[in-house]
């Protein structure tokens, strides 16, 4: 039984991690950059990110390989650096995980991220399935090389691509997957798929764990991960909602969610929606999640 499966068995709910591309942009990264390259580039600050989820009592944390595939990577030139960043990325998450454990004698769940190329599959764009086969299977053996325990496939909105990425992740890895769509547009996602049609694709696909994750707000991202419920009554959810709808203030990207709203709504995910795993994507940061922690363990 893999580290994973052990935490899903013997955990009641499993806290994952918050935002990762908006926290580093708190420490100075520039938008539009390439959030990978800082893995080799600037290490101090991917371990304070890792550590300061890891510390406000996270289960689980994202590697910084969100856009780690050559697909992506090649709009910053880095195409052909996919295995380092990625493997780097997760080492620097292994050693902290590792060094918790050791000292807290508390195991953390390093989760090795994969998100969409940024591009479509023909017939509506250029790319061809096996090419995206091809480099999520290159993303996950690097991941899985550097130390990661599980993949997470996020952030997707075609069914064609979250497939490509579970066969491509199958082919390099024998590590458990979690997948989560982003139901944005009106209830469904951008590619007009609908929850419960997704949860019925990825239970046929057999993911360890399905669910939402980004989206516009925590009732939407409830709204939906209860349909995908209902469609699939046997799954294993997982909800990561961004802190809400960002505004501008002062010249600052601000999200609305507070950490105690936050919380609230993990209660609900979990109470109503019968969810494994919650975590927050993008405005959340470690006091998001030491709130939800102290909803969700006390």
């Amino acid at each position: 039984m893999s580290k994973f499966s052990t935490f899903l068995k013997e955990k009641r709910v499993l806290i994952a991690d918050g935002a990762t591309g908006t926290e580093l942009q708190k420490a100075g990264l520039v938008p539009g950059s390439a959030p990978e390259l800082w893995n080799v580039e600037n290490q101090d600050a991917i371990r304070a990110l890792y550590q300061g989820y890891v510390d406000a009592g996270a289960d689980m944390f994202l590697t910084n390989t969100f856009g780690g595939t050559s697909i992506r990577l090649k709009r910053e030139g880095l195409d052909d650096r996919v295995v380092e960043l990625n493997s780097t990325a997760a080492q620097l998450a292994r050693e902290i995980a590792d060094a918790h454990a050791r000292a807290h004698a508390r195991d953390v769940l390093v989760v090795g991220d994969m998100g969409p190329t940024g591009g479509m599959l023909a017939p509506l764009g250029t790319l061809s399935y096996e090419d995206v086969v091809a480099a999520y299977a290159e993303q996950a053996g690097a991941l899985a090389e550097g130390g990661a325990d599980v993949l997470l496939i996020e952030t997707m909105s075609d069914l064609t691509e979250i497939e490509a990425a579970i066969e491509g992740a199958r082919q390099a890895t024998d590590l458990p997957i979690m997948a989560t769509m982003s139901f944005d547009t009106k209830g469904r996602t951008m590619m007009g798929v609908k929850p419960e049609k997704a949860a019925q694709k990825l239970h046929a696909l057999g993911v360890d764990v399905m669910g939402a994750n980004c989206g516009r707000t925590l009732t939407e991202t409830l709204a939906a991960v209860l349909k995908m419920r209902e469609a699939v009554p046997d799954a294993v959810l997982m909800a990561k909602p961004n802190a809400g709808l960002p505004h501008i203030e002062s010249g600052d990207l601000v999200y609305d969610v507070t950490p105690d709203v936050m919380a609230e709504y993990a209660r609900k995910f979990v109470e109503e929606a019968g969810v494994k795993i919650f975590g927050g994507c993008c405005g959340s940061t470690p006091e998001h999640i030491a709130a939800v922690v102290a909803a969700l363990k006390a």
